[in-house]
């Protein structure tokens, strides 16, 4: 092969990549958010308290946009930090054909595919870590939050607490081994390697999802692990460094309208 026909042959094959690497772009940036059409994903997971819904609960025409979704073929489910109990009367409302995963990848769920509820830990020392806690920071309440009571693989507190001091005393405790997590509407104390994440690899793999076809949708720290692993993310808060760094876009608008605005880019 002579050199100007192996020139003209890289040539050729760099203006393919570059068109390619172009046509990315313009497909997946909307409106100044950088989103992918809904021929390239298969499911969607959200968040749901700071997410999908905020203190006032859902605005109006949520559940109506999420319904389209799913007449679109693309299914969604919910990740959250919430108790199973919490959840499914939110996957009802919404109608949805996915999973759950509770208690920030502590429980699995997938009714849908007749799957019954599988913990993936044990609260049990979590909570004897939050008595501890409490004995060495007394602000604390180490009965915690309502839906402990629903709790099996973590326990929370509500706060305000300083959770860089409750992660310092932990770590030279016998509860080493244990993490918190604040998430804006509670402090959760987990076991390490239990997290959104690790529930999702497991939920997807049984349904036969590329993670590489996921968007996943949250607003703080216990979300950037699922972020990590899907192919497309987008937070609807970027206030905290941690999670702005670990998306693809922020919306412009915060919390459930935030979703709106993903949900209506994505029908477009």
């Amino acid at each position: 092969m002579n050199l100007s026909v192996s020139m003209k042959m890289r040539t050729g094959t760099y203006n393919f990549k570059l068109r390619a690497v172009r046509d990315i772009q313009a497909r997946y940036m909307k409106d100044g958010i950088k989103i992918p059409n809904l021929t390239d994903i298969d499911m969607i997971v959200f968040d749901v308290d700071g997410t999908l819904m905020d203190r006032s609960g859902m605005p109006e025409g949520l559940i109506g946009l999420v319904k389209e979704i799913e007449k679109n073929g693309v299914s969604v489910s919910l990740a959250s930090g919430r108790t199973l109990p919490n959840l499914t009367p939110v996957h009802q409302a919404l109608g949805l054909s996915g999973f759950i995963v509770a208690e920030n990848g502590g429980i699995l769920w997938d009714g849908p595919q007749k799957r019954g509820i599988e913990p993936m830990a044990n609260g049990e020392r979590c909570r004897d870590a939050i008595e501890w806690l409490a004995s060495e920071m007394r602000e604390i309440d180490p009965e915690g939050i309502e839906s402990n009571r629903w709790r099996e693989t973590e326990w929370c507190v509500s706060g305000p607490y300083d959770v860089d001091r409750m992660r310092t005393l932990l770590a030279d405790a016998e509860w080493s081994d244990l993490r918190v997590v604040g998430t804006g509407f509670a402090i959760h104390v987990t076991e390490r390697g239990v997290n959104k994440r690790s529930a999702l690899e497991i939920q997807l793999s049984r349904r036969g999802i590329d993670p590489s076809r996921v968007l996943s949708c949250g607003d703080a720290l216990n979300d950037v692990s699922m972020f990590n692993l899907t192919g497309y993310s987008v937070a609807v808060d970027g206030e905290l460094d941690e999670v702005r760094n670990a998306v693809d876009s922020v919306t412009k608008k915060k919390g459930p309208l935030g979703v709106i605005e993903i949900l209506e880019l994505l029908l477009k």
